[in-house]
């Protein structure tokens, strides 16, 4: 599955199976409308192209950072900040950058960034479905 930002500078690409997409309702997610894929920065995830990053400043130590493209603002992934005790990199993938009929049937979690972090109950809706 590959995914591009709108002017095409930036692209994502995740290989194989990319399991059910998450819908969060935290401060940012809500805000750019993003539905994640999730893996591992350089294993079933690549970012191509020059990326502009936000890390939120106010929190003493954060988590993620937001990688968008630096001329037409498109969010693409977000990268954890610190690497796991392995080394890895916690990554996911906005996949409203790919196209329609790559995602359209996955299926949607819903987190609760905003208030509890808590998963939520899965209520059958696709990608699709937000969509449209």
């Amino acid at each position: 599955m590959k995914g591009s930002c709108h002017c095409g500078a930036v692209e994502w690409q995740l290989d194989g199976d990319p399991g059910s997409i998450t819908a969060c309702n935290c401060t940012l997610c809500r805000r750019y409308g993003a539905l994640w894929a999730y893996d591992w920065e350089g294993e079933r995830i690549r970012l191509s192209g020059v990326t502009s990053v936000y890390t939120r400043r106010e929190r003493e130590n954060p988590f993620l950072e937001i990688h968008f493209c630096p001329a037409c603002a498109c969010v693409l992934a977000w990268r954890a900040v610190r690497p796991d005790e392995d080394g890895r990199r916690r990554m996911a993938v906005n996949v409203r950058l790919a196209p329609p009929e790559a995602v359209a049937n996955l299926p949607i979690d819903h987190f609760d960034g905003l208030d509890t972090f808590d998963d939520l109950p899965r209520d059958g809706r696709c990608v699709r479905d937000l969509w449209f």
